[in-house]
């Protein structure tokens, strides 16, 4: 498994336990007091580690290799997903998955942004970093979703829009806008649950609904701690000091109002156990969409304006700070 650097007192305490395990197993010596001991002394520390995690830390966690991805998450949660491609205007972009499926049993569409689970499929993914056409195809199947009346699900993962030249002559920034644009006034549910990272216009194309949900160590920020170093201090090695300052854990956006609900992650991370974190979505996603369903439209367009609108904050120079 691989491991962070927090977690090495972690690993190597589990390394213990194993090579006494299996020197008692090829012996007639019995330790399984001694392991139980460790046993006990590896609970603790797990509960000292992962219950007071940086905002660094939960970056790492976020970037794990092996967190599980969206189409991961397709396959424990829906039924029958069937992938469509294109944007019926240049091509596929496979940094974004999308396409219909059941969810216990309600039509739904599913898009998400996609890594690649190794070296080849990351470029073939271009790591997860959308061009304007992926944005385009998740726009496409938004308003086949609004035709037929089906709730939308976003799972975003990304560190941001693909920053090539090509991209930007296809219409990157206007892509992303136009998304943005035609989601805030789509007439059905739309649900978004931040898996991973969450980084910049990339993932706001995806990020505009009526409930925004976060994985327990995700995170979701207007650029990455190293790109707000690089601009803050000319240093991108103080990621770690920016991603201290800017708010973008799942606990610091709750608190800011911005994230409706945390979605808590199995111990040790969604990628120890990604059957089981799948339940814990489920577990939350099921209610949202149940009680969205119930709203009429435009009820729900009026729901989805002031949820935004109170986000944020100004300063009045008379009587002060204002949400």
């Amino acid at each position: 498994m691989t491991g962070l650097e927090f977690e090495k007192p972690v690993r190597e305490l589990q390394q213990k336990i194993a090579e006494l395990k299996n020197f008692t197993s090829t012996s007639d010596v019995d330790l399984s007091d001694e392991i139980a001991k460790l046993e006990l002394r590896l609970k603790k520390l797990e509960d000292d580690i992962y219950n007071s995690m940086t905002p660094w830390d939960r970056v790492q966690m976020a970037r794990h290799p092996n967190r599980p991805t969206t189409l991961d998450y397709i396959s424990h949660l829906f039924e029958d997903f069937f992938e469509l491609h294109g944007d019926r205007t240049y091509g596929d972009d496979a940094a974004i998955v999308a396409g219909v499926a059941k969810y216990h049993g309600v039509p739904v569409t599913v898009i998400g942004h996609q890594r690649g689970r190794d070296t080849k499929e990351n470029i073939q993914r271009t790591f997860g970093m959308p061009h304007p056409e992926g944005y385009r195809k998740a726009l496409r199947l938004m308003k086949q979703a609004e035709k037929f009346n089906r709730p939308i699900i976003c799972l975003i993962d990304t560190k941001g829009a693909y920053p090539g030249k090509a991209a930007e002559e296809r219409g990157q920034s206007e892509a992303i806008a136009r998304n943005i644009f035609e989601m805030a006034g789509l007439h059905v549910p739309i649900i978004c649950i931040v898996i991973g990272e969450g980084g910049s216009g990339g993932a706001l194309a995806l990020g505009v609904g009526d409930r925004l949900f976060m994985l327990e160590n995700s995170t979701y920020s207007v650029i990455s701690p190293e790109g707000a170093a690089a601009l803050l201090w000319k240093d991108a090695s103080l990621a770690k000091r920016a991603a201290e300052t800017m708010k973008i854990t799942a606990p610091d956006l709750r608190g800011l109002g911005i994230v409706d609900e945390i979605i808590p992650e199995v111990r040790g991370g969604a990628h120890r156990d990604a059957k089981r974190q799948a339940e814990l979505i489920d577990e939350v996603l099921k209610p949202a969409i149940e009680l969205l369903q119930t709203i009429h439209h435009d009820e729900l367009i009026e729901q989805r304006y002031e949820k935004y609108k109170k986000i944020g904050g100004y300063a009045d120079q008379k009587t002060g700070p204002k949400r």
